[in-house]
Order: structure tokens, then C-alpha cells, then sequence
């Protein structure tokens, strides 16, 4: 088992080399700091407390930046404990990055969901509504309360209440990609909560350990040592370091035809382009013309 804290920034979408789109989101990690390490012996269980989110000292307590002191590192935000981990390999103040994933390892991720404030039965449990007209005067309430006889309401039964804000977690997600120069994790599908949200990412616990085979992705990075230009000409010049490769793109130039407002064509140019047809087919062509003159 092994986890990392980071911070959801949206959704996105990438390619395979073979032209699969898979749908992913961002979620962005920091350095992640291990500021505790629980034992059996001290508290009754094995876990590792990480620390993320650097925060200003101003705005920790005497508690926090004590607590983090002992880490050697500064006040954090968010504090989260991963229980079954091998604390063995782990130390006081270690930071963890994003490389503590692989691409096509399944995960578990736990966020907090959207808040969407206090809601009815029908948007918060799904349910269905009364006819709206023909004198019902039943349409979006929750129904039954239960039967007479106990004269109260049974726990649990379902009604308008406060919605979202809860902690949930989707498993057996997929890691499309890991990007230690910007520390960003790709993760397929999508992850609770909104953006900006904080997310735990662990070993997903059903999976024993699975790493799916992953394509490779589509870079649209210029490799090192290229520069990409393009002359006034329209030709796109590629500079390597071994020479130059020229690729020229052909502009594809379609002809317009302009036709002027209300005026009307020239006899005499019609006549011309005619020219060099049968002569008796001409004069027959002009015979009509004058004819539809008069």
C-alpha cells in the first residue's frame, strides 16, 4: 500500500499512438512530506501521516508548526494518515513525489464531493414526481411516511435534506500518465470533487498489486536540440542537429468567382468567346438577341 495527497485542477483528454482519446484527469502533486510515523507500540496501529500544501507560518498554529518542526519541514495545510504501509521504508520529514507511480497501475481515489446544498427528494434520492395537472395536487413531495401503527418515521427513510459534501471514493481507477517536471499525475476517468478539491490517491485494494500494459501516448513536445519555424513562403523549417529538413505545406488556392450586383453581361464579350464556334450558329445566336432586345 502506498498513497499520495495532491489537488484536483480539471479534466482533459489524451491520445495513443493508435488514436484511442482516453478521457483523464489532473491532478496535480506536490511533494508530499511524511510528518509522522505511527507505530504499534506508541499507537496501537502502523500508518504514515503525509503532509501537503505549504502554507505561511503566520497561519499556523503553535500546534501545527510544532507538529511539522519535528519533520524538519514547513507548516502544511492538509494532513492525511495511509494505513498499511511498510513503515520500515519510510522516515521522519521523507518527501514523496509523483514518481511513487507508475503509469498503468490502478488506483483508489478519495475526494469530497460538490456541495449542493439543501434538495428534495427528487434530485437528492432520484425520485419520481406526481402528475403536474388534472387537479393532483401531489408533484415533487416524498410521498409516504411509513405505515400508522408506530406512529413516527423510521430512521433512514429518505427525504429532502442537505446534498453532496460527502467523502467518496472510486476505486480501480487507471494511471495514463506520470509527469515529474510539472508533478502531475493523469488519472482515467473521472475523481470526486471539484476543482481545486483534495484528493488521496492510494493502491487501489482489490487490484493485488495489478499494473495494465499502457499504450504510448501522442507527445506534442518538439524534441530536444529541434527548432520548429516557418519562412513568409509558407514552408514550415524543421533545424536538427544533424541538418535541416525542409517541409513545404501547399496552400490550396480555390478560385472564386465574382459576380458583380445587377449588371448585365456584355453582348459583345459573349460574342467574342463564341467566336471560334460554326459562324451560322453565331449569326442564328445574334438574330435572337436582337429579337428579345425588341
Amino acid at each position: 500500500m502506498k498513497g499520495i495527497l495532491g489537488r484536483k485542477i480539471g479534466m482533459t483528454q489524451v491520445f495513443t499512438e493508435s488514436g484511442k482519446l482516453i478521457p483523464v484527469t489532473v491532478v496535480e502533486v506536490e511533494k508530499n512530506v511524511v510528518t509522522q510515523i505511527k507505530t504499534k507500540e506508541n499507537d496501537g496501529y502502523e500508518a504514515i501521516q503525509l503532509g501537503f500544501d505549504t502554507k505561511r507560518e503566520k497561519l499556523a498554529t503553535k500546534a501545527s508548526a510544532g507538529h511539522t518542526a519535528k519533520a524538519n519541514t514547513t507548516p502544511k495545510r492538509f494532513f492525511r494518515e495511509i494505513k498499511g504501509v511498510d513503515i520500515n521504508s519510510y522516515t521522519l520529514g521523507q518527501e514523496i513525489s509523483a514518481d511513487i507511480f507508475t503509469p498503468g497501475e490502478v488506483v483508489d481515489v478519495t475526494g469530497t464531493t460538490k456541495g449542493k446544498g439543501f434538495q428534495g427528494v427528487i434530485k437528492r434520492h432520484g425520485q419520481s414526481r406526481g402528475p403536474m395537472g388534472h387537479g393532483s395536487h401531489y408533484h415533487r413531495r416524498p410521498g409516504s411516511m411509513g405505515t400508522m401503527r408506530p406512529m413516527r418515521v423510521f430512521k433512514g427513510k429518505k427525504l429532502a435534506g442537505h446534498m453532496g459534501t460527502l467523502t467518496v471514493t472510486i476505486q480501480n481507477l487507471e494511471v495514463v500518465a506520470v509527469d515529474l517536471e510539472n508533478n502531475v499525475i493523469l488519472i482515467k476517468g473521472n475523481v470526486p470533487g471539484p476543482k481545486k478539491g483534495l484528493v488521496l490517491i492510494r493502491s487501489a485494494v482489490k487490484a493485488n498489486g495489478k499494473i495494465n500494459e499502457m499504450e504510448n501516448l501522442v507527445s506534442y513536445e518538439v524534441p530536444v536540440g529541434e527548432t520548429v519555424e516557418e519562412t513568409p513562403e509558407g514552408e514550415t523549417v524543421v533545424t536538427t542537429e544533424d541538418g535541416v529538413v525542409v517541409a513545404t505545406s501547399e496552400d490550396e488556392k480555390t478560385e472564386e468567382e465574382v459576380i458583380e450586383g445587377d449588371e448585365e453581361p456584355d453582348t459583345e464579350e459573349i460574342i467574342d468567346e463564341e467566336a471560334e464556334d460554326d459562324p451560322e450558329e453565331v449569326a442564328a445566336f445574334e438574330e435572337e438577341l436582337e429579337k428579345y432586345k425588341d
